[in-house]
């Protein structure tokens, strides 16, 4: 059965949600699924987690949850990892991440992990004072457009405890490992990165930062 994640606006009312879990059991889905992304303005933005029969159900599902009132659709896309589990996995990988041995083996592990729990189309680890790449996975950009555009968002932060997440694209998320002096930055297209999955990376950060200050302590 085909796993599908589908990403909604939706006014913050009692019912809302259920109006919408009732639209989508009308057409044969069962919801697996719910996070809260974000949330203000009186607007809530969930992820839904929809198994359906067929690919050929899915126009008729988005049409009969765009009718419940306040409801609009962001996005929808089948689920490449149907046993991927967006509450369980980044503590898994923080964990495999911060269990390795070398600053190398740290790296890579958180990059191409966190890649896949974000089903981002690339990630990559930058040296600040090195002003370099230490570590990607996917497509990245160039080096001249990640070195200038981390300047850009850090500015004077690199001695912060985080960074502004009202300065980064919705495309794009970013969180400062500022004990290390690295920086995780994370890129994808077509689902903004919402509030629960840039506090989700920050905390990522916060963590493997632990262990990747040692590493660059011992030089």
């Amino acid at each position: 059965m085909p796993r599908f994640i589908l990403r909604i606006w939706l006014d913050d009312r009692p019912g809302a949600l259920g109006a919408v879990a009732s639209r989508i059991g009308s057409v044969r889905g069962d919801l697996v699924g719910i996070e809260i992304l974000e949330r203000g303005a009186g607007r809530v933005i969930d992820e839904l987690i929809v198994d359906l029969p067929s690919l050929e159900l899915v126009d008729l599902m988005v049409r009969e949850v765009q009718e419940v009132d306040g409801v609009d659709v962001e996005n929808i896309g089948l689920e490449p990892r149907p046993e991927r589990d967006p509450r369980l996995d980044p503590i898994l990988s923080v964990a495999s991440a911060i269990e390795q041995d070398t600053l190398k083996g740290v790296v890579s592990e958180l990059c191409r992990r966190v890649s896949n729990d974000f089903m981002a189309k690339w990630c990559a680890i930058y040296n600040i004072s090195e002003s370099t790449v230490i570590d990607s996975y996917g497509e990245r950009p160039l080096d001249g457009w990640l070195r200038a555009y981390i300047d850009g968002v850090l500015g004077g932060q690199a001695g912060s405890s985080g960074v502004d997440i009202d300065n980064q694209p919705s495309d794009l998320a970013l969180t400062l490992l500022r004990n290390s002096g690295l920086v995780l930055i994370l890129g994808r297209n077509g689902r903004p990165f919402r509030d629960l999955e840039r506090m989700q990376l920050d905390a990522i950060g916060r963590i493997s930062d632990v262990k990747l200050a040692l590493f660059v302590e011992a030089g």
